[in-house]
């Protein structure tokens, strides 16, 4: 029995100490004052997955000691305690935590840090191609917004990749549909995605793929998009030179009697790279990746800088930029002399007479009104609102049946 009783105290030991998990950003020093005290206490709750203790033990350090030097250090660990406890609402409110870190502490260490997190928030919540893409458009800015702001960072290297399998999640959301409307016979609609497709995200796995469908639909589109059909062939034989379609690309332009461009070698040593570090999906992947809500990666590329700004979205073939025609704000006057249209023409306010019918007479005018009588000296003059007409003799014998006064006949 005694045995057996120290087994399973030996057990839940062990399993209390593989559920705890160290902290990134612990206070080095020894010293025993009571706010380091409290940090480190609300430290060891944090790594013992006790979020609600030591989010209190850390907020009650920060009101008891506000000029306190681990004050910063105290609402970084409020953000990584939220960022811990992981879930829809946890991930947000330490979203705001970690952004109030970076605007409050910009110089420190742990900022960088801060937006990394940020970027691994949406991107841990980032769903497959097919599905809403709001979290990988912001977790494209939130790294985009980590590698301008924090350019020599630890992190780098770590956040250019993230960047990249978040474009390929992009891409390959972009690829479908403007492969669905090239299906469909959509030409416009297919060459207006597949253009943008290849402008904003040439890293890419089927950006060559995008790039021969794009010429093709440009070819279908008739003689006045013969040029951009040209353009995408020559850009897939000149940036994706490895790719299964350059050698019918070199034949349509042949055809088209355009020039072919020599691949770049650059491209060449970036592609090699990739094909050769790509990740493989197995059965299994493929059996039941249909069941996963995460993306599959692996084929993102593993080289090659990410472009960091969006160009302008393309308009639609056949549509103008709004600015296209200059108009002219300006405005001119021109004094007028002699006679103009307002002395010889009617006024156009003036109502028109009604209409007559035929052999009627014509209207008289009317009357012109006599002219008061003058006043008295030092009497003013009654207005003529005030006199009331006499009632006739008929409205008076009814008022008065109605009042009783005079009987009825």
């Amino acid at each position: 029995m005694r045995k057996m009783l120290v087994i399973v105290v030996a057990v839940a030991m062990l399993a209390g100490c593989a559920r705890r998990k160290k902290y990134e950003n612990p206070i080095t020093t020894n010293s025993q004052q009571p706010d380091k005290v409290l940090f480190d206490r609300a430290v060891a709750d944090l790594e013992r997955s006790r979020f609600d203790v030591t989010r209190f033990t850390l907020q009650t350090l920060i009101n008891t000691y506000p000029d306190s030097e681990y004050i910063a250090k105290a609402k970084l660990a409020i953000a990584d305690s939220w960022y811990r406890q992981g879930g829809s609402s946890a991930l947000a409110q330490a979203e705001a935590e970690y952004k109030d870190f970076i605007t409050f502490f910009p110089g420190m260490e742990e900022a960088a840090e801060s937006q990394m997190k940020i970027c691994q928030i949406h991107y841990q919540q980032m769903e497959k191609p097919d599905r809403d893409p709001i979290h990988a458009a912001k977790a494209e800015a939130e790294c985009r917004q980590m590698l301008l702001q924090f350019p020599n960072s630890k992190f780098l290297a770590q956040v250019e990749q993230m960047l990249r399998n978040i474009q390929e999640v992009i891409g390959e959301s972009e690829f479908r549909v403007g492969r669905f409307y090239a299906t469909k016979g959509s030409y416009r609609a297919s060459s207006t995605r597949l253009n943008a497709l290849a402008e904003r995200y040439p890293l890419y796995s089927k950006s060559d793929d995008a790039l021969w469908i794009l010429g093709d639909v440009y070819g279908k589109m008739g003689q006045a998009f013969q040029d951009k059909s040209a353009n995408a062939y020559s850009k897939l034989v000149r940036e994706y030179p490895l790719s299964a379609h350059v050698a019918e690309a070199r034949d349509r332009l042949s055809d088209m009697n355009r020039p072919i461009p020599d691949p770049d070698e650059d491209a060449v040593a970036r592609m090699k790279f990739d094909l050769e570090n790509r990740g493989k999906t197995g059965f299994l992947g493929h059996a039941f990746g249909i069941f996963a809500k995460r993306p599959n990666v692996k084929t993102a590329a593993k080289s090659g800088q990410p472009p960091l700004t969006s160009p302008p979205p393309p308009l639609p073939e056949g549509m103008q930029p709004a600015g296209a025609t200059a108009v002219s704000a300006e405005v001119g006057a021109q004094p007028i002399s002699g006679p103009s249209a307002l002395d010889t023409q009617p006024d156009a306010r003036a109502k028109p007479p009604a209409p007559q019918p035929e052999g009627a007479p014509p209207p008289t005018p009317p009357p012109a009104a006599e002219s008061a009588p003058a006043s008295a000296p030092g009497k003013a003059a009654a207005p003529a609102s005030s006199k009331q007409q006499p009632e006739s003799t008929s409205k008076q014998k009814k008022k008065g049946r109605l009042l009783g006064i005079i009987p009825r006949p």
